[in-house]
């Protein structure tokens, strides 16, 4: 690709038309003339492969999950699923869970004016489960007041043929289906310095498999990852747009309490992105994506005690505030 950042400079926009973002609401305010919001659901005895040992140990090096998902059940450690369970004795408290979450959730978006709602699962990874547990988990998620559709946040290793067919399945029936993989980064050196557990390969194959069935794709990808240059992460948006990404989110990375990536922010080996190229990577990120390709998310922040750096993100509607100047003296519309 075109190098993008030297002599610490972008270059400035030669466009001079208007350019609106294809936000999550945008879109299906326009395809179904409704105001859709996401219902995060973090449900027990969820966890990933890359902290209970079977891909690697110790988690993402910058991962405590707590930090990412506002409704994850406090009793979530005291049960683990995996793909080869015989038995799930949580299952009523799962499904009691997503009815709590979901409705508590929806009765206050309702009253800011949406309309219909995604369940999105979010906390850790939510297809690393035995699928006759996932089937009654997302069947009770779709069975809830006013939802048109689910969002399930996972990894590439943790989705197989037999999972894809039947998110198809739920397609098929009129559902909103969206299926969130964790790209983070394209380049494996990345990967391995943050303890991903698995190669970008991976993530190439099971998005375009989940393209090739007609699966709706959002791709996460951090900015800021250790040893990254900004180059190197406007690469990481590219690669992915190829790779057939319908939607994006994309986050600064931040060092949160109790995590690894915590441990080297203390010693010194880790310095987190600044605010202002942050922001003028997210311009940048926004000038090349197609006008097709939603977009959900483009920081976020967490605003308490278990943040250590950077400080400007504790406050995610700055950020906004921000990234929404810089993107209009650009002449695009967030």
């Amino acid at each position: 690709m075109t190098k993008r950042y030297e002599n610490g400079i972008f270059p400035s926009s030669k466009e001079g038309s208007l350019k609106i973002i294809n936000t999550f609401g945008r879109y299906y305010k326009r395809v179904l003339k409704k105001r859709v919001k996401k219902i995060p659901l973090g449900i027990s005895g969820f966890t990933c492969p890359n902290i209970d040992g079977r891909v690697a140990k110790g988690g993402c090096t910058f991962c405590e999950n707590e930090s990412f998902s506002p409704n994850l059940s406090k009793n979530s450690k005291k049960f683990f699923l995996n793909p080869e369970s015989s038995e799930n004795p949580i299952l009523n408290r799962q499904l009691g869970e997503i009815a709590f979450q979901y409705n508590s959730t929806a009765e206050r978006y309702r009253r800011l004016g949406y309309e219909k709602f995604l369940a999105y699962f979010q906390a850790f990874t939510n297809t690393y489960a035995p699928l006759d547990t996932l089937r009654k988990l997302y069947t009770k998620a779709l069975g809830e007041q006013d939802c048109i559709g689910l969002s399930i946040g996972t990894r590439s290793d943790c989705v197989n043929e037999e999972i894809l067919d039947y998110l198809v399945s739920l397609q098929s029936e009129g559902n909103e289906i969206w299926i969130e993989y964790g790209i983070q980064s394209i380049f494996d050196s990345t990967l391995e310095a943050i303890n991903r557990g698995h190669d970008s390969a991976s993530v190439e194959k099971w998005i375009k498999k989940s393209k090739e069935r007609g699966l709706r794709v959002c791709g996460h990808i951090i900015f800021g990852l250790p040893g990254e240059t900004p180059d190197m992460m406007l690469q990481t948006v590219e690669k992915s747009i190829e790779w057939g990404i319908d939607s994006i989110k994309i986050h600064p990375l931040y060092v949160v309490k109790n995590t690894a990536l915590a441990v080297d922010y203390h010693k010194g080996k880790f310095k987190p992105i600044d605010e202002e190229l942050y922001i003028q990577l997210i311009v940048e990120a926004m000038k090349i994506l197609p006008s097709h390709l939603v977009v959900q998310r483009l920081t976020a922040g967490i605003g308490d005690s278990t943040l250590l750096a950077p400080a400007w993100c504790a406050d995610k509607n700055s950020q906004l505030k921000k990234i929404r100047a810089a993107l209009r003296a650009e002449k695009i519309i967030y």
